[in-house]
Formats: structure tokens, sequence, C-alpha cells
């Protein structure tokens, strides 16, 4: 799964034309035999193909697919968008707040330190 801005990403070498093919009966004996080997092999290959066989025509999966891709991609880059501006928002404060935390460390180790001094 190396690109998740995709909805059908293939485990193998099936792809969209040669799933499409399938469905509409086009494919050639060795595309059949790819296909049907990658649905024993994978569950989800073989749900794809179950719900695709449900629609009425190639081009409705087609344009249901693209719909899907564009809905994906745009919640992903909504969600990068919104942990990258929550890192870079929060970052300084975690900052100054160790800094003060630091500080406050080396002068309460130097106020106790010219106590026991005095003493």
């Amino acid at each position: 799964m190396s690109d998740l801005k995709d909805i059908w990403s293939p485990e193998g070498d099936l792809d969209n034309e040669a799933l499409m093919r399938y469905l509409q009966g086009k494919a050639s004996e060795e595309e059949r035999y790819a296909v049907e080997k990658q649905m024993a092999g994978s569950d989800f290959v073989n749900d794809a193909v179950e719900g695709l066989q449900q629609f009425s025509s190639a081009r409705e999966a087609q344009h249901l697919t693209e719909q899907l891709n564009r809905q994906l991609r745009k919640e992903t880059s909504a969600t990068q968008l919104k942990k990258r501006r929550r890192r870079i928002k929060d970052q300084p404060w975690t900052i100054i707040a160790i800094i003060v935390i630091v500080v406050l460390c080396i002068l309460g180790f130097i106020v106790i330190h010219m106590m026991m001094h005095t003493e």
C-alpha cells in the first residue's frame, strides 16, 4: 500500500483496466486467470470484484471509483494539513515550557545551595 491516496491499490499485477475488462467479459485468457488467481488469494480483491459486478455499467463503476479517489485525497490532505498546523503551533510553547522548567530548577538549586552555605 504505497499510495494511500488511491482507493484501489492492487495487490500484485492486477490493475484497473484488467479488472474492468474482466468484468465486461473482454479479458484475455491470461488476464482472466490473473484476476481469478488474485480473487482466490485475496479477500479484498474478491470483495472488490463482487461489488463491481453489482454495477450496471463499467462507466458507472469508473465514475464511483474516481469520486471515491477524489474524496479520499481531499480527506487525507485535510488531515495532513491539520497535523502539520498543530505540530507547528504546539512546538514553540513546548520549548518555552521546557526552558521555564529548566530555569526554575536551576534557580531552585542555586537558592538551596546558597541557603546551605549561609548556615
